[in-house]
């Protein structure tokens, strides 16, 4: 059979950007805590409840949009598929839960450093677990991201968990999902099904309470509730665009967006106090990420060469 030829460098260009997606996946979570203020008056994990509940069928809709049916019913016939999925909820559960307790609680600066800690996390996980190689330079990279935590560890002990769970759910989600031959929209749409029954049974234990549940006391209120299956699933589907239609070298340095705009808002919005231990790990991670973005960088531009 004859070799396709290569597409040429025109019908290359001739593609669809993936950066406008990208930046609005990561603008959309990097954003995520003004929205939060809207439902500050929700408890954390009724809140988490409302979440499930309003993104499943939000994701039907679009996975009907997308015609991506056939790909959720094979998911769904495929056991080892679906316990990796049951494993991808849980993390995700948790994930989400710690980053809405920690900005209701004001915790910004530690929901912004696990974000920024993550992508470092990715590298570390995929070479104990998934026998991938790290540069000599992602493991320095790797190492003052340590030197980071450990000074928070030293000063800032009451705030490290928040921003190890963070990283270590959403990296260890990630290695689950990356093991998964699903798609991001099916594969949410499947975690917020498998999440469903225990939402609604945290939902309706809120209901016995005599404050009774969030969603339909105030119309204000129930509307922003009901907006989190649009803030869950529609930055996850630019995502999904984007990681199709860009380098992973671009979109590893775009994904640093998101933390870096929380950390503004910590500083303008929240006006938090900035501490000398918490600001000494911001500026450790910047250098670490500076490291990790450049060696990314280097690496994919000699690839490029050697295929050219």
């Amino acid at each position: 059979m004859a070799r396709s030829a290569a597409p040429s460098p025109a019908a290359a260009d001739a593609r669809p950007s993936g950066l406008p997606a990208a930046l609005g996946a990561y603008i959309i979570w990097g954003f995520l805590p003004l929205y939060l203020l809207l439902v500050t008056s929700v408890p954390p994990i009724e809140f988490v409840g409302w979440r499930i509940i309003w993104t499943l069928p939000f994701c039907l809709v679009i996975v009907a949009l997308r015609r991506q049916f056939p790909a959720l019913r094979e998911a769904l016939s495929n056991r080892r598929t679906m316990l990796m999925l049951l494993a991808s909820a849980i993390l995700i559960a948790i994930n989400w839960f710690v980053y809405i307790w920690a900005i209701m609680q004001q915790q910004v600066y530690a929901a912004s450093l696990g974000y920024y800690l993550n992508p470092l996390l990715n590298v570390l996980l995929g070479t104990l677990l998934l026998g991938e190689k790290l540069s000599k330079w992602q493991w320095l990279a790797v190492a003052i991201a340590g030197l980071a935590v450990a000074l928070l560890a030293a000063e800032a002990v009451t705030t490290l968990w928040i921003s190890l769970t963070l990283a270590f759910s959403f990296a260890l989600y990630g290695i689950v999902r990356k093991q998964v031959a699903v798609g991001s929209l099916p594969g949410l749409t499947i975690e917020s099904t498998i999440l469903l029954l225990p939402a609604i049974g945290i939902v309706a234990w809120y209901a016995q309470t005599p404050a009774g549940p969030a969603f339909g006391a105030d119309w204000f209120l129930s509307a922003a509730i009901a907006f989190s299956g649009v803030v869950t699933a529609v930055p996850l589907l630019l995502f999904a665009i984007a990681a199709r239609r860009m380098d992973y070298s671009t979109l590893g340095f775009i994904q640093y967006l998101a933390p870096t705009i929380v950390f503004l808002l910590g500083l303008t919005v929240f006006e938090q106090e900035l501490k000398a231990a918490q600001l000494g790990s911001f500026v450790l991670i910047w250098i670490a990420v500076g490291v990790f973005v450049a060696d990314l960088w280097s690496r994919t531009r000699r690839a490029k060469i050697a295929a050219a």
